[in-house]
């Protein structure tokens, strides 16, 4: 999938820049106790060492470490460079020697005029250390020391390295934290000042609509119309449902009575009951009706499915706060509504791989997704960074892959990755779900009619199964039992080749010709299974990764050579990518699944214009391959298209439309990533999956597209279209360290893949005029985020406990000494202040208009009352 974040630039292989001291005084020079190899380190105060259930002990530490940038696009390269500084804030000297610091970020170079005092060096994948040489001076209290160094680009608050710590030499099982300080001198001032003036022309354009010019539910149905009077609900009411929907009655209880206060007993007649729900032939399985009328409410559907996202949309149309509260009657618009979803596969995925969490957030976010009728739930949970479900006969899977701390001692735990620091107790770097907890998940999801389909990451991406199968290794050949030990191994101990994946990792990928992986992946695959047939649910397939394997693999592996020796069906290394899938196809096959993968499990090697390219792979066409297809980057915009017309089942993934790490705009302070661009929530509304050309008109760097630039690109097929089988969002972890975070990347963006999937096809994306298409789009854009601000974010204020989705911070513009300001969602709030405090929600109502005044600070408000980002122009 498609993270270049901690790749190493090619012209920092051989650069570092500067390392010049700031003080190097002789009070600076004096000897610390540390060489003097007492047990005991001066310069900080030992924490106790007794907690043996972590992998090492921590404690604070008197130093400050300060990483400022200092200049984007250094030279023309594209590179960062920034300044490291060490100060000593500490009563004693810190030592000179004898130390190293250790933290997560991206690569970066340490050569130059100064490198004999202090150098940089990559471990494994975004673990670094830095260590001091031979000039390093030792640092007297109150002094400072610094360094620079030359990195990818680093452009918003998230690109900064962190979860840095200390071991000193004599303490090899004691971490220390030094205080983080993280700033950039470069010119964001004038950047935000430019993206505030683009944000305030784009949410001119949106027209306020009221209410009752809004679709009734949301996602949009296919048809609806609104009738004359209301159905009045009252203290106590009736509910009838067909004996197939009795589940999705109870549902329907709980929901009516958290929503309003109302009680629905239960009926056994259909006539005089408030609410029927029953069971009638439908175009689709998940089809339904609706209809509301002064007398009844009425809810048809052919299956369960059907029946509950009718009811879903029924709860949307209940008033929010409970008629037990209050004497005043509560109704709803009699209404009608015809609906059936546009694709059969609506997915989210979530990664608790890289970074982990909760089983209470897991089934917050399915309760989000049931609400908006999204029913494939794909749960990344293993990586290069962990591996997060218990498997019943491999304990090491969580005891050690679940785990990252400071690699003191190997096979205990696997290294930091993004921050998560020395110790196991950091609750997102480490983490697993029992297998008690993914039933539990399996059984709530389910009752949902949300299919979970959990990933595998194979054969790359697998660095915490590897090494979790190393420490089984470890552990049983200590006991003597060699074929014990090999009987899950998922490497080539005399695997020799050098290679280094694009997150920076040499040590990550499985080998497909060591006969114990595939007992490894079988074990795996069973007892997933198991756990789905004892929580009674659905599994067609797991979901086996795939992607972004390095070049370099398996060159140098006897296994591999013997394999192809032996098998002349394979040719090369190359050839062992469909030897490995084929098995997995053959494998998944014999347990009545079928084989799902990133896209590169439908593509190959291949000879192409004198250069090794990924092409399709045609053996496996046809075969009920599902691919989710990401890369429409550069050059590869047709990916999607040529594998559906090929025969493959295609969710298109589209990273510059559907990931939702993505930052939604370069702004400094907006934390996401940006390799695949920007995405914000239009970027989901906008995608047109038949033809997504129409509306891909920058690339991903921004820059603008030729209008012939895709006149040679292969379309999609009329008698393909049902190869393209739905569409999926991922969120991916790698910068997730809260819940709070997570629902921020994911809310509202999410919101804009459930319209898309789910509604009809849109107006706009089918004219041929762009006049006319760029009028009808405004006006459904207009719609949409009118609905959002209006009435589904005051709704998720409230659902499953609330979220806390984004809020845009205000758009500006300043002209002739007047500050105009506008915000995306109609229904939110600009409040001001102008005595350089935070705007609060007793503020003052922005104007919309009004004088250029020093010290004016904005803030967007909810209609809970929650703020956004405070904005100074």
């Amino acid at each position: 999938m498609k993270i270049t974040m901690y790749e190493l630039p090619k012209s920092l292989l051989s650069a570092l820049l500067l390392i010049s001291t700031v003080t190097a005084s002789a009070e600076a020079r004096v000897p610390s106790r540390l060489n003097d190899k007492t047990k005991h380190n001066p310069f900080v105060t030992s924490g106790p060492m007794q907690n043996t259930q972590r992998a090492l002990a921590t404690d604070s530490i008197p130093l400050t470490l300060t990483w400022e940038v200092l200049e984007n696009n250094y030279n023309g390269t594209r590179e960062t460079r920034s300044v490291l500084k060490i100060s000593n804030t500490g009563s004693e000297v810190f030592p000179a020697s004898g130390w190293t610091i250790y933290y997560n970020g991206a690569a970066v170079c340490s050569t130059g005029a100064d490198t004999a005092a202090i150098s940089a060096q990559l471990i494994n994948g975004d673990f670094l250390k830095i260590m001091p040489g031979k000039a390093f001076a030792a640092l007297a209290p109150g002094k400072t020391f610094q360094a620079a160094f030359l990195s990818r680009s680093l452009k918003n608050i998230t690109d900064y390295p962190k979860g840095f710590y200390i071991i000193f030499n004599d303490r090899p099982t004691q971490a220390y934290i030094p205080r983080l300080v993280t700033r950039s001198l470069t010119d964001y001032p004038k950047r935000e000042e430019q993206l505030a003036a683009r944000s305030f022309q784009q949410n001119a354009q949106i027209t306020n609509l009221p209410l009752e010019a809004l679709p009734p539910v949301f996602p949009t149905p296919a048809s609806y119309k609104k009738n004359t009077g209301y159905f009045e609900l009252k203290k106590v009411m009736t509910v009838y449902a067909d004996a197939a929907f009795r589940g999705e009655a109870d549902h329907l209880r709980a929901e009516v009575l958290r929503l309003t206060g109302t009680n629905l007993t239960s009926s056994n007649q259909r006539s005089g009951a408030s609410i029927v729900i029953s069971k009638k032939a439908m175009p689709s399985v998940e089809a339904y009706e609706l209809l509301v009328s002064p007398e009844q409410i009425t809810i048809t559907a052919s299956s369960p499915a059907g029946a509950f996202y009718g009811i879903q949309s029924l709860t949307m149309l209940f008033p929010s706060d409970k008629a037990a509260t209050t004497a005043q009657p509560k109704k709803i618009a009699a209404v009608e509504i015809k609906d059936q979803p546009r694709f059969g596969h609506r997915a989210f995925m979530m990664d608790i791989a890289r970074n982990f969490q909760s089983v209470s957030q897991i089934m917050k976010v399915l309760d989000m997704m049931a609400l908006y009728k999204l029913n494939v739930f794909h749960l990344h949970m293993s990586e290069d960074e962990g591996w997060r479900l218990e498997i019943p006969g491999l304990p090491e899977l969580t005891e050690v892959g679940s785990r990252r701390a400071h690699p003191f001692h190997p096979h205990q735990a696997i290294q930091p990755s993004y921050g998560s620091g020395p110790d196991t107790l950091n609750r997102f770097g480490s983490g697993h779900l029992s297998r008690a907890d993914y039933i539990k998940i399996l059984k709530y999801a389910t009752a949902r009619h949300i299919k979970v389909i959990p990933e595998v990451e194979t054969p790359g991406h697998a660095r915490a199964a590897i090494k979790a199968m190393d420490a089984r290794y470890e552990r049983l050949i200590k006991q003597g039992d060699k074929a014990g030990a090999e009987k899950y191994l998922l490497r080539d101990v005399n695997d020799k080749s050098v290679y280094r994946s694009v997150q920076g990792f040499n040590d990550n990928v499985i080998n497909p010709a060591v006969p114990s992986v595939y007992t490894f992946l079988e074990k795996v695959t069973d007892e997933i299974i198991a756990m789905h047939r004892e929580a009674g649910a659905p599994i067609e397939t797991i979901h086996f990764g795939g992607d972004e394997v390095p070049g370099g693999v398996w060159e140098r592996s006897p296994a591999a050579e013997a394999l192809i020796q032996r098998d002349k069906s394979i040719g090369t290394v190359d050839e062992l990518w469909y030897y490995f899938f084929n098995r997995i196809n053959t494998m998944l096959a014999s347990k009545g699944l079928y084989t799902y993968g990133w896209e590169e499990t439908g593509m190959k090697k291949a000879m192409v214009d004198g250069k090794k390219r990924m092409v399709v792979e045609p053996r496996f066409a046809g075969k009920n391959f599902h691919v989710d297809v990401w890369n429409n980057l550069s050059g590869n915009e047709d990916l999607a298209y040529k594998l559906a017309n090929a025969g493959y089942k295609v969710i298109l993934t589209n990273v510059t439309n559907m990931y939702m790490d993505l930052a939604y705009s370069e702004s400094y302070d907006e934390p996401g990533q940006y390799w695949g661009g920007y995405v914000d929530v239009e970027k989901l509304f906008r995608f047109i999956p038949f033809d997504y050309y129409k509306n891909q008109t920058d690339r991903e760097t921004d820059e603008p597209l030729p209008k012939s630039y895709f006149d040679k690109m292969e379309r999609l097929k009329p008698e393909n279209k049902a190869n393209v089988v739905g569409l999926q969002a991922p969120l991916w972890s790698e910068i997730i360290t809260s819940a709070e975070r997570l629902e921020y990347l994911l809310l509202p963006k999410v919101l804009g893949l459930a319209e898309r999937s789910w509604a009809p096809d849109p107006a706009w994306a089918n004219e041929t005029d762009e006049s006319k298409a760029a009028a009808l789009y405004k006006n459904a854009w207009s719609e949409f985020v009118n609905t959002l601000g209006k009435k589904e974010l005051p709704r998720l204020d409230q659902h499953a406990g609330g979220f806390q989705y984004r809020i845009p911070p205000a758009a500006y513009v300043k002209e002739n000494g007047q500050l105009k300001a506008n915000v995306l969602y109609p229904g939110f709030t600009i409040r001001y202040t102008t005595d350089g405090t935070e705007p609060t929600v007793q503020s003052k109502v922005f104007p919309g208009e009004m004088k250029d005044v020093p010290g004016i600070s904005l803030r967007v408000f909810n209609q809970a009352g929650r703020g956004g980002k405070t904005i100074k122009p």
